[in-house]
């Protein structure tokens, strides 16, 4: 009998290696390398049965202006935040990979999408019995009939249902948990998880069925696998948000057929997800007290406006070293903020702790926030109230200028229909037609005209 040869094979990056290693060279990850069992390649009757009943067409090279362009055709989802995120509607022959936390809605998204869709949908599962699904799917309360539930973990077995079913959506959750009968590793390892996937999407672009793939992450936030995984698909959508808050984030990270700069926005009930289709009325606070600290930044989370509160504490320090903290915010960007201040207006932040944070759970990049941030804290050292029909929209520079921001009109749009009167924007905004807009506009060029014009 032929002796079982064997291999390390890392487990983040894919690399392999006669012997074991602690750390890999290739991605200095360590304690990744695993041992696989190197299975002889299968014979070609074998490799042609998981595909069969399914024709693959022979292609030929063609020029590319005899190309006939055709009109791109969509299938519309009942979810109207994953239809704007995947770029307008799911495209046929698709396929489509979720990662995020354990616990954070993944399936829960899944299994809506299935339940609520009007198209015929397999739900492929390799981490929970059909009565677990249907206890999920009955506390949401609204069934498919066309909606069906596999547990299996073969990719074999699933293609012969995909076969005999033929369905218009296949979801596939998780991709770890499958296994191909032409290896012999165990499922989640690298070799399982790049032959199953490369299979599911031969099987997508030949049939246009749509596939959803569901992914687990590392501890560091990445998609568990080789990275060769992320390349193969057509789009990569990362499930996000704070397992203390209700507001999950569902962002394109790779999106073939639309753009990565859009975000949906969903709030996790008894029931479910509910889709949060005006984010702005829930993460501004409804205390009807005027408190010091407080202001409302417009900003942008992709291509969509937002008006978010940020709050600001500014107290004198108990202790030697004073404190610096954020939640939501960049500290870096906060002590940049905070010299500035100090060298450009004269305020005295170096005896102070301050504590900066962002309502809602809501992590922000947008550089549009900073003169929201100027305002609460510069309101929370005086401890003088702004008044909360005013918001503010602006980047600052070190130099303490007031710098433009992309695609002001649509922040301006949002912060008039949710009753704003008044917003401090950069001065260097030209152009703008004033008169279409029932919001005063106060332009403002650098932080000591932000103090004089808001508390003077």
């Amino acid at each position: 009998m032929a002796k079982i040869k064997t291999r390390y094979i890392c487990q983040q990056c894919g690399a392999d290696s006669p012997k074991w290693l602690g750390r890999c060279p290739v991605c200095n990850a360590w304690n990744s390398y695993v041992e696989e069992v190197i299975q002889p390649p299968a014979p070609k009757e074998a490799a042609a049965n998981l595909l069969s009943g399914f024709e693959v067409a022979m292609h030929e090279a063609v020029g590319i202006t005899d190309v006939q362009s055709v009109e791109e055709r969509r299938m519309v989802s009942p979810d109207a935040e994953l239809n704007r995120v995947l770029g307008g509607g799911i495209v046929p022959g698709s396929v489509i990979l979720i990662g995020g936390e354990p616990g954070i809605g993944k399936s829960t998204l899944m299994l809506q999408l299935a339940v609520q869709s009007v198209y015929k949908v397999l739900y492929v599962s390799g981490e929970e019995s059909a009565q677990q699904i249907k206890m999920r799917a009955d506390r949401l309360g609204v069934h498919n009939q066309d909606c069906y539930l596999l547990t299996e973990t073969n990719l074999y077995n699933i293609f012969k249902q995909l076969k005999s079913l033929q369905p218009d959506i296949c979801i596939i959750d998780s991709i770890q948990t499958l296994t191909s009968p032409m290896l012999e590793s165990a499922a989640g390892s690298v070799s399982q998880i790049r032959e199953c996937a490369s299979e599911l999407q031969r099987f997508a672009k030949e049939t246009g069925t749509p596939m959803f793939i569901v992914g687990h992450i590392t501890k560091d936030g990445q998609i568990a696998g080789p990275k060769v995984l992320e390349h193969m698909v057509d789009t990569v959508l990362q499930f996000e948000g704070d397992q203390h808050h209700s507001y999950r984030l569902l962002r394109t990270q790779k999106n073939r057929f639309g753009s990565t700069a859009e975000l949906g926005i969903y709030e996790m009930q008894q029931h479910g997800l509910r889709q949060v289709s005006n984010p702005s009325e829930l993460l501004i606070s409804e205390n009807s007290r005027l408190l010091s600290g407080i202001s409302i930044a417009a900003m942008l989370e992709g291509m969509r406006p937002l008006l978010v509160e940020a709050q600001a504490l500014v107290s004198r320090s108990a202790y030697g070293t004073p404190q610096r903290s954020t939640t939501g915010f960049d500290n870096r960007r906060l002590n940049m903020l905070l010299a500035v201040l100090e060298k450009r207006s004269g305020f005295r932040f170096g005896d102070k702790d301050v504590f900066v944070n962002i309502a809602g759970g809501l992590k922000v990049e947008d550089p549009a926030i900073d003169l929201a941030i100027i305002g609460a804290l510069l309101s929370s050292f005086e401890d003088i109230c702004i008044p909360p029909d005013t918001c503010f929209t602006g980047e600052v520079g070190l130099s303490g200028e007031v710098r433009s921001v992309n695609r002001v009109e649509q922040r301006i749009l949002e912060a008039d229909k949710l009753g704003f009167k008044k917003m401090f924007m950069s001065a260097s905004h030209k152009g703008l037609a004033l008169s279409k807009y029932n919001i005063e506009l106060v332009p403002v060029s650098t932080v000591e005209d932000v103090y004089e014009k808001l508390f003077k």
